[in-house]
């Protein structure tokens, strides 16, 4: 439910009333009592969207998927998989490709 604002004609108070978007303005001032107050226009507050459905990305075409997905293989080399022939991981070497070496062996 939004917050309005309020000026009365007649006395100059102003205030804020938290109604339904279906309730009818006020005309009664609550300091005053007379039948002038208006609604006042005012700037409103930020929308927020919940759930899906708000964001660009949500409706972009199936060839756009297909070409972002297709980029982004052509830029990691065609490999999707950080993984050698040997099956150690590409991840857990060291520096310029070595092999981390076996804390067992060393002693």
């Amino acid at each position: 439910m939004p917050t309005y604002e309020y000026e009365c004609g007649a006395c100059g108070h102003t205030f804020e009333l938290f109604q339904r978007i279906t309730a009818k303005p006020i005309r009664t001032c609550p300091e005053c009592g007379k039948p002038r107050a208006r609604r006042l226009i005012g700037t409103g507050a930020g929308i927020i969207f919940k759930g899906s459905g708000f964001y660009e990305t949500d409706y972009r075409s199936e060839s756009y998927k297909q070409a972002a997905k297709a980029e982004a293989e052509t830029a990691s080399g065609g490999k999707t998989d950080k993984t050698d022939k040997s099956g150690d991981s590409a991840l857990s070497r060291g520096p310029k490709g070595e092999r981390p070496k076996d804390k067992t062996s060393e002693k």
